[in-house]
């Protein structure tokens, strides 16, 4: 649970800085997403996630 945890703080600290700090460029970024077909995002979105999840589990696994 606590990893869980740390991961949605962790997400939510580097989003915040995002619309903080370059609102008017994550508008550029949303209009290039939208020009991306809907397949492409999707892998693009199970690589992220893929890379996520190895992330923390190579963090848990060196003992963080």
């Amino acid at each position: 649970m606590a990893t869980i945890l740390l991961a949605v703080g962790l997400v939510l600290c580097v989003e915040g800085l995002v619309f903080a700090l370059a609102p008017l460029r994550l508008e550029d970024v949303l209009e290039t997403l939208r020009n991306i077909p809907p397949e492409t995002r999707r892998l693009i979105g199970l690589g992220a996630l893929t890379l996520g999840v190895t992330m923390i589990w190579v963090a848990k696994y060196f003992g963080a």
